[in-house]
């Protein structure tokens, strides 16, 4: 078992208390299905509510941290550190009732992301990793997969929201992959999509429509086990909407069918 750093800790502690308000609100949602109104506005209140906690739960341990969050925004970004905060990846997925989401936070020193955690409440699966330090699901060290056979690789995709497809690409993307590849599966959830790709389930994924709290913890969490990270067209990713994330040994073969 890896010893946790404190930051890890307390995102584990922080993880742990809030994952219990999302499986008991998740359990109510079956009952909103049939409510006239819907989940959308419970939904809505879950998330506000879990993010509220992570928030206060992280101030209280590191009072001159600033942090980024989904639904709160911006506060103290001047500090050197930084949380970024999903408190529900795959807010779709929560709000009928399928259980794929997850809580993401990680950790940034300087404008780096230095550690981070996804926590999956349903399947009480936690991922984490720190700079240098590799990366870990349940307190076992993960590792991208050595598949870069065609025949055997699992792709993952993120559509983005019909009015903002552009000009169809996802959709020829999506199509020229299905040619060359074994299969493509659409989750719904970009940070377990990264967790998943760091793990060696899937092989490699796609997206244009990411923000910062999508795929801060889990960039980490991929690069420390071994993966790869660029935008379309092979370069060095930052911020950018374009997202490309793999195995590393398929990387530039699948980028090449993708968006060449």
């Amino acid at each position: 078992m890896p010893v946790l750093s404190p930051d890890i800790n307390i995102l584990e502690k922080v993880c742990h208390k809030v994952s219990k308000i999302i499986v008991r609100d998740f359990g109510e949602i079956e009952k909103l299905q049939v409510s006239k109104k819907g989940p959308g506005d419970f939904v809505t209140k879950t998330d506000r509510k879990v993010e509220k906690i992570i928030i206060e739960e992280l101030e209280k341990a590191r009072p001159n941290y600033g942090f980024i969050a989904e639904e709160t925004g911006k506060k103290n970004t001047n500090s050197q550190y930084n949380w970024i905060i999903d408190p529900i990846d795959g807010t779709s997925n929560f709000m009928h009732g399928i259980p794929h989401f997850a809580i993401s936070i990680a950790l940034e020193k300087n404008d780096e992301i230095i550690s981070g955690i996804i926590f999956d409440p349903i399947k009480n699966e936690i991922f984490y990793a720190e700079k240098g330090r590799g990366s870990y699901l349940n307190n076992k060290r993960i590792r991208v997969s050595s598949r870069r056979n065609f025949d055997e690789i699992i792709g993952l995709y993120g559509c983005p929201p019909f009015k903002k497809v552009e000009k169809n690409k996802i959709f020829d993307q999506i199509k020229k992959a299905s040619l060359s590849i074994h299969k493509l599966r659409n989750y719904g959830s970009a940070s377990l999509d990264f967790a998943y790709v760091a793990s060696g389930r899937a092989d490699f994924a796609w997206y244009d429509h990411l923000n910062y709290w999508d795929f801060a913890a889990g960039k980490i969490i991929l690069l420390e086990a071994g993966g790869a990270i660029t935008d379309y067209s092979g370069n060095n990713f930052v911020k950018q909407k374009e997202t490309f994330i793999s195995n590393s040994l398929v990387h530039n073969e699948v980028l090449k069918i993708l968006f060449e």
